[in-house]
């Protein structure tokens, strides 16, 4: 980690220093930004060096011949993993720690930073037309067009339904979203109320209401996921289950990629372990390369299942758990043949 961050630093910034100084950043923001930007980034390369890591402390320890040592004697392969199962534990629960609540901050700021100022606003990525959304049990609403720089819904409709009849419909030209007085000022509204009987037609120029709804709560940004704790994301995921989000699977994803990447910690440790505890001619080198060459691999079978999600349906748990399950029958397989 040591090693990595000033390298990735001095990239980043060489990138964006044009960036940063056409809009004039502060050099508080930027000491934050690169906070969040090394918290961000450990998340994501956090296996590989795990991985490397354990491979190289314990390929020296079988080059200089300290586990042949130990196992003669009489201490079992199972004993020397004790250590390693301890450590793995302590690095596991150190995420998880950081993935319920503190990475998603360092995203939140990383991304914030990002969009301000290296991308252009409209890289907020959202749905901007034809919005369909389930506000409660009995609310629906409609709008042909969002405009989220000037908080502008256009050919907005509300519908109440209630016992699968309607019961009444509201039509706006425009609704314009007031942050400082949180209401909705509604433009040329005409609504209906549906009676048995008969229907009741009322018209004004505008007029000024609250809902139980932002503009912004309708159509997040795609990153939004990333950036709650695993409390808000369950709950998030809950609201945008009833509205009916295209993305629900993508949330769903982030949410048990939080779980999964912990248990990592030890499927990559014990496979890093039944490697390189065998002293070889080749030294470290091949010990190295092959844990390159599986971290990569892992990176590589976690970003196939999440695209499959996004793409194709797939279930957003089974993609995030598929990378761990193929290689802990890796590590069983390893530690065994390790045994022997």
């Amino acid at each position: 980690m040591f090693l990595f961050v000033p390298i990735s630093i001095i990239l980043d910034l060489s990138e964006r220093i044009d960036k940063f100084i056409e809009h004039k950043v502060p050099f508080s923001e930027i000491v934050g930004y690169y906070g969040d930007f090394l918290l961000y980034f450990f998340n994501i390369l956090f296996p590989i060096f795990l991985f490397l890591s354990v491979i190289w402390f314990t390929s020296r320890l079988a080059q200089n011949t300290e586990i042949i040592a130990m196992l003669n004697t009489g201490m079992p392969f199972i004993r020397l993993l004790r250590p390693y199962l301890i450590g793995a534990t302590v690095i596991g629960a150190t995420v998880l720690m950081l993935n319920m609540s503190i990475i998603p901050k360092a995203r939140q700021g990383y991304n914030e930073f990002w969009v301000k100022y290296v991308h252009s606003r409209n890289h907020k990525t959202r749905e901007t037309s034809d919005v369909y959304r389930q506000i409660d049990a009995t609310h629906y609403i409609y709008a042909s067009s969002l405009n989220h720089e000037n908080k502008t819904a256009y050919n907005f409709v509300l519908e109440e339904i209630a016992d699968q009849k309607l019961k009444s419909k509201l039509y706006a030209d425009r609704i314009i979203w007031k942050p400082k007085d949180s209401v909705y000022s509604l433009k040329n509204v005409r609504r209906r109320i549906y009676h048995k009987d008969w229907e009741e037609l009322q018209k004004m120029k505008s007029f000024d209401t609250i809902f139980p709804f932002t503009l912004d709560d309708l159509t997040p940004v795609d990153y939004i996921a990333e950036m709650l704790n695993y409390t808000e994301l369950n709950k998030f995921i809950e609201k945008e289950k009833i509205r009916g989000s295209k993305n629900i699977k993508k949330f769903e994803l982030e949410k048990y990629k939080r779980m999964s990447l912990p248990a990592s910690a030890f499927i990559l440790t014990f496979i890093a372990v039944a490697m390189a505890s065998q002293k070889k001619r080749s030294g470290m080198g091949a010990n190295l390369a092959f844990g390159i060459f599986t971290s990569m691999l892992y990176i590589l079978f976690d970003r196939i299942f999440g695209i499959l999600v996004i793409n194709t349906g797939f279930s957003p748990m089974w993609a995030a758990w598929i990378p761990n399950i193929i290689f802990g029958f890796l590590a069983l397989y390893l530690v065994n043949r390790a045994k022997k």
